[in-house]
């Protein structure tokens, strides 16, 4: 019989030094785009259900010299009636990232919710904070698995890059802007920052153009209304605070 050549490396025993070192070195090979916790859910929904997408609401981001500013109204709506008048439409979802709501508001607090935890436990095992990047593709991933349905949020926060903010789709398709809306009053915020709103704007400046737009919501969206959430993000952090006059943080 011919001679083998070489040898075969023997396979570590369960147990040992080496098997366990490889054991701990595999955590730090997750993929910050998925879950930290289990797997991407494989939803199923009805594409109907997107087609009967409701985002009675205004919610707008803009990035800054420093970092994003974020308004929402406090209006809740069901079909033609005000369910509630304090609804919170903004929350921290990361150190220095927030996300604003439209849309189911079931669905919304369970993707807040996620994303806090997935960023929390991204940190302990890291030891650092998630970047945007990374947080903007895992909450488009989380999307698309339809198990959000239905949300249209906007995602702000600022890294080592500057202030980002993210607009999505109901079912995860993403782009980064240097100011977006969503909701029912889209077209009325709009356009005001179209006319308004320039790359640069100091932390104070955008915070006036982003008033004046959720005002101009307010005015002409039935679903837009009852005050006004406002969140600042910079490097040292998510301030948030609410507001039931528009022009009380000018």
């Amino acid at each position: 019989m011919p001679e083998a050549y070489g040898e075969v490396m023997p396979t570590p025993m369960r147990g040992s030094d080496f098997s366990q070192n490889v054991a701990r070195l595999e955590h730090d090979n997750v993929d910050p785009h998925e879950p930290q916790i289990g797997s991407l859910p494989d939803g199923a929904a009805d594409p109907a259900d997107v087609e009967k997408l409701k985002t009675g609401t205004t919610t707008i981001g803009l990035t800054t010299a420093d970092g994003v500013v974020m308004v929402t109204d406090k209006r809740a709506s069901f079909e033609t009636m005000v369910s509630s008048k304090t609804a919170q439409k903004v929350a921290p979802v990361h150190p220095t990232g927030a996300l604003t709501i439209s849309g189911s508001v079931s669905a919304a607090q369970s993707l807040i919710r996620t994303l806090q935890v997935e960023a929390n436990l991204y940190e302990t095992r890291r030891g650092g904070d998630m970047s945007m990047e990374a947080l903007s593709t895992l909450t488009s991933n989380l999307l698309r698995s339809r198990n959000f349905l239905v949300t249209v949020p906007i995602l702000g926060g600022v890294d080592e890059e500057g202030g980002h903010i993210y607009s999505y789709d109901a079912v995860g398709g993403m782009t980064e802007e240097t100011y977006t809306v969503s909701g029912s009053g889209t077209q009325f915020a709009l356009g005001v920052l179209e006319q308004e709103f320039e790359e640069g704007l100091g932390q104070d400046e955008a915070r006036e153009v982003a008033i004046r737009a959720l005002k101009s919501a307010v005015e002409r969206d039935t679903a837009t209304g009852n005050g006004m959430w406002l969140a600042e993000i910079d490097a040292d952090g998510v301030e948030i605070s609410d507001y039931e006059d528009y022009d009380d943080p000018l």
